[in-house]
């Protein structure tokens, strides 16, 4: 005998009081139920399915009325394929309201940035409901999820660039004597980055090299050039950019350094320094023959002091 697919509800619920009907329509609807008659309700089989059937067939007992449940295959007069595009039917208008929502809210010039994140949160959580009690993989949920993907990623945008703005219009006042801590394994924006720290920013500054990601900050610690960092890469600037701008630090000899690293470590060419290639061939050796952070830092930051002095130099 061919094992059963479906699982039924068939509920008997007198038409007065309403209350007890709309209370049980409801929560079908949550569990993703579709109705093959009015009191006919049908989820795929499975052990969550029917511990979710037999709460409800309970709370219609507890009601006063009467509830079943059996398992099922149709044999006629509807089809298996018809009773998934029931499943179809049903969540693809769930997608199309959500979609419908999260396209009102992008287009509307009224809110805020900020009440279009809360808006479109609301909206992915309601659609992580529906995938949830989408048995059968719907056609509009690849879409409805690209939309919002595409929402989510234009606010974060919107958010990062009010935060450099914001972060720009007021350098910050010099740190003093911090532990600055970083990657292991330092290259060359790392290796600047604690040069210019120590130079032009915490003279008595200590470096700490840690694993990239889950090390959480003691007091007097500042991260860089790292995951969750107070100072990172912002936007298309490097972590050495991101620190002249952040502490206002001014030097027109700093100026080519800065586009230097930033070349090295986007490898963009951006500016297209002639010193660049130069410059990774030295650290590459540097690299090679040197494993230890703190030598690394100790003796990179010779040849950021030397550029330094030549940009200077130059200027004079």
């Amino acid at each position: 005998m061919r094992s059963s697919s479906w699982l039924l509800l068939i509920h008997q619920i007198p038409p007065k009081p309403g209350y007890l009907r709309v209370k049980v329509w409801r929560r079908l609807q949550q569990l993703g139920a579709v109705a093959l008659k009015n009191s006919v309700y049908v989820l795929p089989k499975g052990e969550q399915t029917m511990e979710d059937f037999q709460w409800v067939r309970r709370e219609i007992e507890a009601g006063g009325a009467e509830a079943s449940i059996c398992e099922a295959n149709f044999l006629e007069g509807i089809s298996n394929p018809q009773v998934e595009s029931l499943f179809h039917a049903a969540r693809d208008a769930e997608y199309g309201v959500i979609a419908r929502e999260l396209t009102q809210v992008m287009r509307s010039r009224s809110r805020e940035n900020e009440q279009k994140h809360r808006q479109v949160e609301r909206l992915r959580k309601r659609f992580d409901e529906v995938v949830a009690i989408d048995f059968f993989g719907a056609p509009g949920r690849e879409a409805t999820e690209g939309l919002l993907t595409q929402a989510e990623q234009k606010l974060l945008a919107k958010k990062q660039e009010a935060h450099v703005e914001k972060l720009e219009k007021k350098p910050v006042a010099n740190p003093r004597g911090c532990t600055w801590v970083t990657r292991t394994g330092i290259h060359v924006d790392r290796i600047a980055s604690a040069w210019l720290i120590r130079r032009f920013i915490d003279p008595d500054a200590a470096f700490k090299f840690v694993p990239a990601k889950g090390y959480q900050p003691r007091a007097g610690e500042l991260r860089f050039d790292m995951f969750e960092a107070e100072y990172t890469h912002e936007g298309d600037r490097c972590t050495f950019e991101v620190l002249l701008k952040r502490f206002g630090v001014e030097d027109k000899a700093l100026e080519p350094l800065a586009e230097i690293i930033h070349d090295l470590d986007f490898k963009d060419d951006k500016f297209g320094r002639d010193e660049a290639a130069g410059i990774a061939r030295l650290l590459a050796g540097l690299y090679a023959t040197e494993e230890d952070d703190m030598r690394r830092l100790t003796r990179g930051s010779e040849v950021f002091e030397s550029l330094y002095q030549a940009f200077k130099t130059r200027r004079t």
